[in-house]
């Protein structure tokens, strides 16, 4: 029986959680399935965020989440582990009636992993992709083999 609940326990979080490689992947695809979301404030998006994301706080999703067709598939970020802002983007937007993941790590290990990241400097979006985290991404690129 304990078995039984954990595969259940892990199937649930799979089914609405996903993590910054998965999303890389499918966004260079080309048909990622899904929008990405970042659900911070204007200074953290300007700071940086995920290249291939919109930006959405929190505050705008009751008005802008419902101009996308129904059945359109959302993936949402916020700052990291520490924060819970994806969660609660990802409840409004379930809320609304939408399929919704959130994904783990936020933009803090986006970055840490290497991913793509743009930044907006003097109105201008500009490359500020860094250097991968050894303790992320060991040998310059993702290899969790997950």
């Amino acid at each position: 029986m304990e078995t039984t609940a954990a595969a259940a326990h892990f199937a649930a979080k799979l089914a609405f959680e996903t993590d910054p490689s998965d999303v890389h992947a499918a966004l260079e695809s080309g048909e990622p399935g899904f929008v990405l979301i970042d659900t911070r404030d204007q200074v953290a998006w300007d700071q940086g965020h995920a290249r291939g994301a919109v930006h959405m706080p929190k505050p705008e999703m009751a008005s802008r989440i419902p101009e996308y067709a129904p059945g359109t598939r959302f993936v949402v970020y916020c700052w990291g582990p520490g924060c819970n802002g994806a969660t609660r983007a990802g409840l409004i937007i379930s809320e609304l009636g939408y399929p919704v993941k959130e994904m783990i790590g936020g933009f803090e290990y986006w970055a840490r992993e290497g991913m793509p990241v743009d930044a907006v400097v003097d109105s201008a979006t500009v490359d500020a992709t860094r250097l991968a985290d050894p303790l992320t991404a060991p040998g310059g690129g993702v290899s969790c083999a997950c």
